[in-house]
C-alpha cells in the first residue's frame, strides 16, 4: 500500500491526451523527420529541487539524443491516485503512457484501455532481462501491454541492534516462525517497552499484512475465480494463532494496538521495536521519515515463504497513441527507467544529492546481467549498509511473487477486524471471526459481481 505510492511518486510517468493523434499530423522536424511533443508527468516537486533538477537534466539529455521529440514536464502528485484512476479510463482522459499497479494490470488490459506494445518492445533495449513473470503480468493472449517498472516483495525487517542487545546474532536472522517467536520473546524480554514482533490491527493495513502473512503460508485470499473468500482456512487459521499466542502467551507484542501505516512505522524508528513484515523500503522510510539509525536495520527473507506478497507497477501506453507518439514514450521509458547508470539507476547522482541508496527496491530485472549490473552500481555507490540485506536479496529471487487479491481495499477492511481482535481480546474466537470476516468478504464480492 504505502510502497506502492511512494514509488509511483518518484518514478512513474504520464503523457498528456494532447499528444494522442486525435488532432492533425505534426509538423515535420528541421530535419525532415516527423516532430513528436510529448508531456510526461511526475516530475519531482519543486519542495525537492535537487530532485527536480535531476529529472530535468535527464529530459534535456533524452531530447539532445532523440533530434525532433519535445518532452514537457508536468507537476502531478501522486502520480497514480485511485480516486481518479478510474474515471479518467472510464472517461477516455488518461494521459497517452500512465502508470499501472499490478492490481490494476487485467482490468486495465480487459477493457482495451492500453496499446499492444509488442512491436516496440525492443525499444526497450534491456527488455529480455527483464524477469519472465513480470512480464507475463503485462501480457495477454500472446500480446504485450505494459512495461513493468517497479517490482517488490515482503520479507522481515528487523533491528540489528536489539537482536545483538538480546543475544541473538544479527547475521542469523529468524528463518521460520518459531524462530521469529523465540527471538521476539527475547527482546520482549529486554524491559519495559521493548516489543519483540510490531504488528498492525487496522486503517486497512491490518488486512494488508494478514494477506502477507497467509501468502507466505502458502493460503488465499480469494478462491481462483476472485468470487468468495478463501481465507478461512488451515493456513488463515494459523496466521492468527500465531499472533493471538505471540500475544497472549508469549507477551513479546507489547499492550499498544498499531492502527494505520504510520504508528508502527513510528515504532520502529523508536528502535524498541524488533521484527515487522516489509518490503525493503521500510528501512528507508525508518531512517528517513522516523529517526532510526540506519547502521541497526537489516532485512531477511519471509519466513517458511512458499509465496510473497508483491506489488510493482508497469508503464502503458494509450490506444489512442499514434506509433510516432508510442514509440517516443517506450524511448523515454527507456531512458530514464531502464539504462544502467542513467535516469532512477544513476546512483552516483542520487548519492551527491542526499538520497539513500544501497536498498534492493526494485526486482524487476533479477538475476540477469542487467539485474546484476544495477545491483553492482547501487553497491559502490551506497549510502546505506548493503551486508545488512543481502539475504533478502538471496531470498527474493527464489520466493514466487504473489499479486494482492482482487478488491483489495474493501477486503483488508473486513480483515482489519480479525486482527485487531486477537490482538485486543485473549479470548477471541479465531474460528468466528474468520467465520464473520467471510460471510462480510462474500457480501461484497457478491455485490462487485
Amino acid at each position: 500500500m504505502q510502497r506502492s505510492t511512494g514509488l509511483l511518486l518518484v518514478s512513474a510517468l504520464a503523457l498528456s491526451t494532447a499528444a494522442c493523434g486525435s488532432g492533425g499530423e505534426p509538423a515535420p522536424s528541421a530535419g525532415g523527420a516527423k516532430a513528436v511533443s510529448i508531456t510526461v508527468a511526475c516530475q519531482p516537486a519543486k519542495s525537492a529541487p535537487k530532485e527536480r533538477q535531476a529529472w530535468d537534466d535527464d529530459v534535456a539529455a533524452f531530447m539532445k539524443a532523440h533530434p525532433g521529440v519535445t518532452v514537457k514536464s508536468t507537476d502531478q502528485q501522486p502520480c497514480f491516485d485511485p480516486k481518479t484512476f478510474g474515471p479518467k479510463l472510464a472517461g477516455g482522459q488518461m494521459e497517452t503512457a500512465f502508470v499501472v499497479p499490478v492490481t490494476n494490470y487485467n482490468d486495465v488490459i480487459g477493457k482495451g484501455q492500453a496499446l499492444d506494445i509488442t512491436p516496440y518492445t525492443n525499444l526497450i533495449k534491456n527488455w529480455n532481462d527483464l524477469r519472465q513473470d513480470h512480464k507475463e503480468l503485462v501480457t495477454k493472449d500472446g500480446k504485450v501491454y505494459g512495461v513493468p517498472n517497479v517490482h517488490y516483495s515482503v520479507g522481515l525487517v528487523y533491528n540489528r541492534a536489539l537482536f545483538t542487545k538480546a543475544g541473538l546474532n544479527p547475521d542469523a536472522p529468524p528463518k521460520t516462525w518459531a524462530e521469529v517467536r523465540e527471538a521476539a520473546k527475547k527482546i520482549a524480554g529486554l524491559g519495559p517497552g521493548y516489543v519483540g514482533y510490531g504488528e498492525y490491527s487496522g486503517g486497512n493495513t491490518g488486512g494488508w499484512h494478514f494477506t502477507q502473512a497467509i501468502y507466505g503460508r502458502g493460503g488465499d485470499i480469494l478462491t481462483p475465480d476472485n468470487k468468495k473468500a478463501a481465507f478461512n482456512s488451515p493456513e488463515g487459521k494459523a496466521v492468527l494463532q500465531t499472533l493471538h499466542d505471540m500475544r497472549w502467551v508469549d507477551n513479546s507484542m507489547g499492550t499498544k494496538l498499531l492502527v494505520g501505516w504510520e504508528s508502527l512505522m513510528v515504532a520502529m524508528g523508536s528502535g524498541k521495536v524488533g521484527m515487522m513484515l516489509g518490503a525493503p523500503d521500510v528501512v528507508t522510510d525508518v531512517v528517513n521519515k522516523f529517526k532510526g539509525n540506519v547502521a541497526d536495520y537489516g532485512i531477511t527473507g519471509f519466513p517458511e515463504a512458499k509465496a510473497s506478497l508483491s506489488g510493482g507497477e508497469a508503464f502503458m501506453i494509450n490506444p489512442k497513441a499514434t506509433p510516432e507518439e508510442a514509440k517516443a514514450a517506450l524511448e523515454w521509458i527507456d531512458f530514464r527507467f531502464n539504462t544502467v547508470g542513467k535516469g532512477r539507476f544513476d546512483f552516483a547522482r542520487g548519492k551527491s544529492i542526499g538520497n539513500p541508496v544501497g536498498v534492493p527496491d526494485n526486482a524487476v530485472y533479477g538475476d540477469s546481467p542487467t539485474g546484476k549490473a544495477i545491483q553492482a552500481d547501487r553497491v559502490k555507490n551506497a549510502s546505506l549498509p548493503v551486508a545488512n540485506y543481502e539475504s533478502y536479496v538471496q531470498a527474493a529471487g527464489t520466493i514466487p511473487p504473489k499479486a494482492e487479491p482482487l478488491h483489495a481495499q474493501e477486503l483488508y477492511a473486513i480483515l482489519d477486524v480479525a486482527m485487531s481482535g486477537v490482538l485486543s481480546r485473549k479470548d477471541a474466537s479465531i474460528d468466528q471471526l474468520l467465520a464473520d470476516a467471510e460471510t462480510k468478504a462474500n457480501a461484497v464480492l457478491a455485490a462487485k459481481g
